[in-house]
């Protein structure tokens, strides 16, 4: 039989009484392991490793699951960085909250029965939607989607309980975002009234990230997929190839997108400009 902490271990690090007993956990057994400090008890009926998120942790007290941009980026989700410190959770339609101390928890009530641990990520989706802005949410929801995160049905549910006000945003959004940084600049390009060919395959260079009017490629250059002298040799070999074609290729980081978006905007119009002369 499983120790208490071993279980919990399997479990995520976090569950009810109840379900440790359904798997053999005793109370007594319970009771010790939390004495021995080999688990603790979040509230009664409650237990946690250790070594838990103290974030999952404190939305268990709560509770509920831990939701908004936190769970999103536990599940792996790419979610701009933000200086929120708050905990969100999910108490489903109308779960009860209880006290716990130092509470300054965002509550957030959606469709759906919270258990513990981490929110679904359509429901901490909907949930980052009251509390992001706009760009971050797409980011976060085209990431959901291009890491098979979300079917058909999540998809759908995110629709319905959203206000129809932001369809068009779900609408825009694609499944082969290979990132957030893509995501941000084509939205922004877009209500720039600037459209974006995505992930277009051209003969002699390969896939490129996106093309503007036809002879534009625009690239994103994120620190994983371009970092060393190796690919930023295939990166220079890829644009002279494209060059030879004629096409002029524009590559912006991350620092230039988010920090320095006007030079950002001033290149893509000139080389636009260009490419229509």
């Amino acid at each position: 039989m499983m120790k208490p902490a071993d279980l919990l271990d399997t479990l995520g690090g976090i569950a009810r009484g109840r379900l440790l007993q359904q798997y053999g956990s005793t109370r007594s057994q319970l009771a010790v392991a939390t004495r021995e400090g080999t688990i603790r008890r979040i509230r009664p009926g409650v237990y946690a490793l250790e070594t838990t998120d103290p974030k999952i942790v404190v939305a268990a007290a709560h509770g509920g699951a831990l939701t908004c941009a936190d769970a999103l980026r536990a599940h792996g989700i790419w979610v701009l960085p933000s200086v929120d410190h708050d905990v969100h959770v999910w108490l489903g339609r109308s779960g009860r909250t209880h006290p716990h101390a130092s509470c300054e928890c965002i509550p957030h009530h959606s469709p759906g029965a919270a258990g513990l641990g981490l929110a679904p990520v359509a429901a901490a989706l909907v949930h980052a939607h009251r509390c992001l802005d706009q760009e971050a949410f797409f980011a976060a929801y085209e990431s959901a989607w291009n890491k098979h995160l979300l079917s058909s049905h999540d998809r759908k549910r995110i629709r319905r309980e959203l206000p129809k006000s932001t369809h068009w945003l779900l609408d825009l959004a694609r499944s082969d975002a290979e990132s957030g940084l893509e995501s941000v600049l084509r939205l922004r390009l877009h209500l720039l009234g600037i459209h974006l060919d995505c992930q277009v395959v051209i003969d002699g260079v390969g896939r490129v990230d996106s093309v503007a009017a036809r002879r534009v490629i625009v690239e994103v250059d994120g620190r994983l997929n371009h970092a060393g002298p190796e690919m930023r040799h295939k990166d220079l070999t890829r644009d002279a190839a494209a060059s030879h074609l004629g096409f002029e290729t524009l590559r912006f980081d991350y620092a230039m997108i988010m920090h320095d978006w006007d030079a950002v905007v001033h290149a893509i119009t000139s080389a636009i400009a260009r490419a229509r002369g």
